[in-house]
């Protein structure tokens, strides 16, 4: 399938979000993800599917002062 994540199309042959965000080494207590314009909830990453067309937005959290 095709989806597109932080601007940029990509071919992901996985189903749920917690893969995706597995496969790019992503730390789910530092990030937010926002799927097709709705934020999903952290206790839902391993059961949100992924569908062609799906458009994700993943922001990290940075400490600063």
């Amino acid at each position: 399938m095709r989806i597109r994540v932080n601007g940029i199309d990509i071919d992901f042959e996985k189903t749920t979000l917690k893969e995706l965000l597995d496969l790019y080494r992503f730390n789910p207590s530092k990030i937010m993800v926002e799927k097709n314009g709705r934020i999903v909830d952290k206790e839902n990453y391993a059961t949100e599917t992924l569908q062609d067309g799906d458009v994700l937005e993943i922001a990290r959290f940075v400490g600063g002062g």
